[in-house]
C-alpha cells in the first residue's frame, strides 16, 4: 500500500464521525453528505467497498463510524469502543471460539427471575458492533425489571451465511444455559434490533428450535426460540430473488452478495445459492405458532423507480407491509409502524411493546413449544 493510500485508510479508522464526518466533508464534492466511489482518489478505492456496509455505492458518516468500530473491534479482541453509558454488569462474555462471539449482559434488580431481551446489531452483516444499542431502549427496559444482552456475530468478511444466524442462535442458547446464574427466566426471551440485527431477530423468531435434545453438549440441547421480536428497517426476505421482485429493480445490494459469499451479482442466478437465500429469509420459516412481531420502518412508504438501488429499497417499509400480510394469512399479529403513522420517538415504541409482551398481561408465560 503506498503513502497516499495509508494515509487515507488512517483517515477512515481515525477521524470521528460527527454530524457531518470531516472525511465525507473533505471528498464530498457534490455537497450531498456522502461519498460516491469516483468522489475518491484512487487509492482510497481500493477499500471502498468494506466501508460501503449497505453496497449502494455510497458511504455515509454512519458507514464510516460503523467501520471504524468493527475495525477497533477487531483490533481489540471483540472489545466495543462505544459502550452505551450505562455500563453492563458482565462485558464480552464468550460463548463460542471467534473473538467476535462475545455479548454484553446489563441484568435488572429482581429477587425473581427476570425476562431478557437480547441486541443484535445492524451493519449489513459486515460491519456493526454491539455497543450500538440505544442507552435509551436500555434504560427503559432496565427499568421495568427486563434484563438486556448485546451480541456481536462474525461478520461476512470472516464468514459467509448461516454464520450470522448460527451465532446469533448460540448466544441465546449460551444465555439460557446460564439463566439460573444471572437470575434471568429463560422462558421469557425477546430479541430486537435494526436492519441487519432486525433480519436475524425475525430469523430467530420464525425458525424452527435449533435446540439438539440428544447433543451431549449441554448448550446445544438449549431452545432457540423466542416470545416476540421488535424490529426496526428489517428485511422480512434477504433473498435477492424475491427483493429484486418487490421492488422491481434489476440492483442486488452488494451487501447481500457479500453475506451469501457470492463473487459478483451475476451470481444469483447460480442454482447451489438458491438453498441459502431461502434458508436465510425470514419469511420462508413464518408458520402458525409462531410468535407476535413490531416492526418500524423511517422511511417513507414510497413507490421507487425501475431498478432502485440498495441504497433505496434495502430498508424499504414494503417489507414490513409483505411481513403483515403473511403474518395475518397466518394467523399471526403483526404490529406494524410506518414513519408516516407514527412522529414520536421509535425507541420508546419498541421498549412498550417489549415490556407489555414480556410482562405479558395477556396471560402467556412462556415461549412457543419447539417446533
Amino acid at each position: 500500500m503506498n503513502k497516499i493510500s495509508l494515509l487515507l485508510l488512517l483517515l477512515l479508522l481515525c477521524i470521528p464521525c460527527q454530524a457531518e464526518s470531516p472525511f465525507v466533508k473533505q471528498f464530498d464534492r457534490n455537497g450531498d453528505g456522502k461519498l460516491s466511489k469516483s468522489e475518491l482518489p484512487e487509492p482510497a478505492r481500493r477499500i471502498f467497498e468494506r466501508v460501503d456496509a449497505n453496497g449502494d455505492g455510497f458511504v455515509t458518516p454512519e458507514e464510516d463510524d460503523a467501520f471504524k468500530k468493527a475495525r477497533g473491534n477487531r483490533n481489540n479482541r471483540g472489545r466495543s469502543r462505544n459502550s452505551p453509558a450505562v455500563k453492563p454488569d458482565h462485558a464480552n462474555i464468550s460463548y463460542a471460539g471467534h473473538e467476535r462471539n462475545v455479548y454484553d449482559l446489563w441484568l435488572a434488580k429482581s429477587d425473581n427471575p427476570t425476562p431478557l431481551v437480547i441486541y443484535y446489531h445492524g451493519g449489513g452483516f459486515r460491519a456493526g458492533d454491539k455497543g450500538s444499542i440505544k442507552p435509551q431502549l436500555l434504560s427503559a427496559l432496565l427499568k421495568e425489571g427486563i434484563s438486556v444482552a448485546a451480541a456481536n456475530y462474525r461478520l461476512s468478511d470472516t464468514a459467509p451465511f448461516p454464520a450470522q444466524m448460527h451465532d446469533s442462535a448460540r448466544a441465546l442458547q449460551h444465555i439460557r444455559l446460564h439463566a439460573k446464574k444471572y437470575n434471568i427466566d429463560p422462558e421469557k426471551i425477546a430479541a430486537t434490533g435494526g436492519s441487519a440485527g432486525g433480519h436475524i431477530s425475525l430469523w430467530l423468531a420464525f425458525h424452527d428450535d435449533m435446540a439438539n435434545k440428544e447433543s451431549k453438549k449441554h448448550i446445544e440441547r438449549q431452545s432457540t426460540r423466542l416470545v416476540t421480536a421488535a424490529v426496526t428497517a428489517a428485511q422480512s426476505s434477504i433473498d435477492p430473488r424475491f427483493i429484486q421482485k418487490l421492488f422491481n429493480t434489476d440492483q442486488v445490494n452488494l451487501a447481500v452478495v457479500a453475506f451469501f459469499g457470492m463473487n459478483g451479482p451475476g451470481d444469483i442466478d447460480k442454482e447451489k445459492f438458491h438453498p441459502l437465500f431461502e434458508e436465510a429469509s425470514p419469511l420462508n420459516h413464518l408458520s402458525p405458532d409462531d410468535v407476535p412481531v413490531m416492526a418500524y420502518y423511517n422511511q417513507a412508504n414510497e413507490e421507487l423507480p425501475p431498478n432502485s438501488s440498495g441504497r433505496l429499497h434495502i430498508h424499504h417499509p414494503k417489507f414490513g407491509i409483505v411481513l403483515k400480510e403473511e403474518m395475518k394469512k397466518a394467523g399471526l399479529e403483526c404490529t406494524l409502524l410506518l414513519s408516516e403513522d407514527y412522529r414520536g420517538n421509535p425507541v420508546d415504541k419498541l421498549a412498550d411493546y417489549l415490556i407489555e409482551k414480556l410482562h405479558n398481561p395477556s396471560g402467556q408465560t412462556q415461549a412457543p413449544k419447539a417446533k
